[in-house]
């Protein structure tokens, strides 16, 4: 099989690269997280003008019409940069979702705004109780009339504060850990009965606590199909945190194969050493064990057998936490005392490895779910 990149793939990896060069330095990364927002509108307007935004999203409304290894390409070289912009909430799981259940109307009016930058969505699905099951919901939706009245709690959404929607995922009916009768909504920012508590996270992103109480909701897609539809959407983001994964892991194992050649010790580099070679080694095998389940689970995210499908997100999923997990840990000891220390950029990446093993379930949630299908 060909894993090269086509001539347009590596147009946009240069192009993702270049940029990152230019706008994330550690420093000004720094100051992006320190800023009001947590990101640079400049920088997201900036993503709009080459497409990065239309990548994925139908060509029928002004998008490029991309499949999932282009959003692949793209997610690792801004996993490299640690890119902080709200790509992941506003275009991969907001533009799924309305790719996946928009109606005409909604599709015609919100995703040309999305291609463009004029529109920011967020995606509230967890609750204090439902740890990694999306399916665990008690946040209950009323009708009313032709709208819904929406009550109740979510926690963690990134990028809360900044989107100009959210889609929520509430209960129209059944139980609290049914699969049906869960209902996606699009839900006003500045609606009435709509509370946020927004903070950092230990990343650098930014993410909020919601309180609904009779907040106004529109629905997205069928009412009491949310279920399947989240399935659908979460695998894709899952696919592409894999690929930020990766390009996290790179930048580490480059870094620190890059340190033991020059720091020396005993009037020798450290890359002398042959339990420290042996250690390198280890890293780069984790890292392309990682790379080639991205790989895979990219090519497999759109599969129509589910049962294929889900087996590809969890074992990928499972995979990138324990990768993940050596090659940042690994990093940290190697550099030593540097390591700890929030000046060197190596801490950073660990941290943002360890919220991706976090988000939307950890290796342990996702190896017991492969060893459930």
């Amino acid at each position: 099989m060909d894993f090269s990149l086509s001539e347009e793939q590596q147009l946009l990896k240069d192009s993702v690269q270049r940029f990152v060069r230019e706008e994330y330095e550690l420093e000004a990364r720094r100051k992006l997280v320190a800023s009001d927002t947590g990101y640079s509108e400049e920088n997201w307007a900036k993503m709009a003008e080459l497409g990065w935004l239309a990548l994925s999203l139908p060509e029928e409304y002004g998008g490029i019409g991309g499949s999932p290894v282009d959003t692949m390409v793209l997610m690792e070289e801004f996993g490299r940069g640690l890119v902080v912009e709200p790509y992941m909430s506003s275009i991969v799981i907001g533009g799924g979702f309305l790719m996946a259940a928009g109606s005409a109307a909604q599709k015609t009016e919100l995703l040309p705004k999305l291609a463009a930058g004029e529109l920011k969505l967020a995606f509230a699905y967890a609750e204090r109780q439902s740890r990694f099951d999306l399916n665990d919901v008690e946040c209950k939706a009323e009708a009313n009339g032709d709208s819904y009245s929406l009550s109740g709690h979510k926690g963690v959404v990134f990028h809360a504060a900044t989107a100009d929607k959210i889609i929520v995922s509430a209960r129209t009916s059944g139980g609290s850990r049914d699969t049906d009768g869960i209902t996606l909504f699009l839900v006003d920012n500045n609606a009435s009965g709509l509370s946020r508590r927004d903070y950092p996270t230990v990343d650098g992103l930014r993410a909020s606590e919601l309180e609904m109480d009779g907040v106004a909701g529109t629905p997205l897609g069928a009412v009491g199909g949310g279920a399947a539809l989240m399935d659908q959407v979460v695998g894709q983001a899952i696919a592409a945190i894999c690929a930020e994964a990766v390009g996290c892991m790179d930048v580490l194992q480059e870094t620190t194969n890059e340190y033991l050649k020059t720091r020396v010790q005993f009037g020798v580099p450290l890359s002398k050493f042959q339990v420290l070679q042996h250690r390198m080694v280890d890293m780069f095998m984790e890292c392309e064990q990682a790379r080639s389940m991205c790989y895979m689970v990219n090519l497999k995210v759109d599969e129509e057998d589910q049962v294929e499908r889900e087996k590809a997100i969890s074992a990928a999923k499972v995979q990138i936490g324990n990768s993940g997990r050596y090659v940042g840990q690994q990093s940290v000891q190697l550099h030593g005392g540097m390591g700890m220390t929030d000046e060197l950029h190596v801490g950073h990446y660990f941290k943002r490895l360890t919220m991706i093993d976090t988000m939307f379930g950890n290796k342990d949630h996702h190896l017991k779910r492969y060893a459930d299908l």
